[in-house]
């Protein structure tokens, strides 16, 4: 049994457990805080910043969380870490509650410590989020029990539910399609021949891999940049034959093309081509890396 350590007219507070069973058994121990005992903590840790009030507040009421804990065990996620979890809330809502207002902290509570379980299913259940939307939250946490059975929902049971929840029915619908589904692990089991994991199909090799990408995005960029510098100190025409030559994706225009357009030999067209290239080498080459041209036909 868990040891406890006893502070002078107040609940025993319990020291580390050994266990999550040892846990809740210590907790369900402490007895029940009555109104006046209630308010006169609340009083205490409001006008005068009691840290012990704050602290028998939060003991007297470790047994709610537990309990509110126990309903979020159909998502898989550990029943300590759901508690601790609900523990963070309570602490929120005792260090928020009035008792000035005339209501139970109990009852202001169990909000704080279900948005808190709320938030840590949801950042947990799955790395794909499932629930985004404020309308999503409500039928996350409410579609399985509010479905009759296993089987798919119905149209009746789909607008019944998008009515009781006050959502859309094709909310229900992508909700109970989400909820359906189920985490495929990135790679297959060794033993398990069947199975065609996404490690078979994603792409794979160096040219895949993100950095890789991005190097080849960055060169392509520098040298393009490059290239558009080098064109612009071109003259028109030098320009025009090395964009009709080299920089059309198909249909190059050939020499006998551009001297019957600039009414100059064949020759004259070449000699304006390497000396254009030429040039173009020495612009490129002066920043990193320099596209490789080439060489003149």
């Amino acid at each position: 049994m868990q040891a406890t350590m006893a502070l002078p007219g107040t609940v025993p507070v319990p020291m580390a457990a050994g266990s999550l069973e040892a846990y809740i058994q210590t907790v369900n121990r402490f007895p029940l805080l009555s109104a006046e005992e209630e308010r006169a903590y609340a009083r205490r840790f409001r006008e005068h910043d009691d840290l012990e009030s704050a602290r028998q507040l939060v003991l007297s009421h470790l047994r709610l969380v537990v309990a509110v804990a126990r309903g979020y065990l159909g998502y898989g996620l550990p029943h300590a870490d759901l508690i601790q979890e609900g523990n963070i809330g309570l602490m929120k809502a005792v260090k928020r509650f009035d008792p000035a207002r005339g209501v139970r902290l109990v009852s202001f509570a169990i909000h704080w410590i279900r948005a808190e379980i709320h938030e840590y299913v949801l950042r947990n259940w799955r790395l794909v989020k499932v629930a985004t939307t404020k309308a999503q939250r409500k039928l996350f946490f409410n579609l399985r029990s509010m479905k009759p059975g296993l089987a798919p929902l119905s149209g009746d049971e789909i607008e019944r539910i998008a009515t009781d929840l006050n959502v859309k029915p094709e909310e229900v619908t992508e909700m109970e399609t989400r909820l359906a589904g189920r985490d495929v692990a990135f790679e297959a089991d060794d033993n398990d021949e069947d199975v065609y994991a996404p490690v078979h199909y994603l792409a794979a090799g160096e040219d895949a891999e993100p950095s890789r990408q991005l190097e080849v995005e960055e060169s392509e960029r520098v040298q393009a940049a490059g290239l558009n510098k080098a064109l612009a100190g071109l003259d028109p025409r030098s320009r025009r034959i090395i964009e009709a030559r080299w920089l059309r994706e198909k249909d190059s225009a050939t020499l006998h093309d551009l001297a019957a357009e600039f009414k100059v030999s064949a020759e004259r067209i070449r000699q304006i081509e390497a000396k254009a290239l030429e040039k173009m080498r020495k612009v490129m080459q002066a920043g990193e890396p320099p596209l490789a041209l080439p060489a003149p036909a």
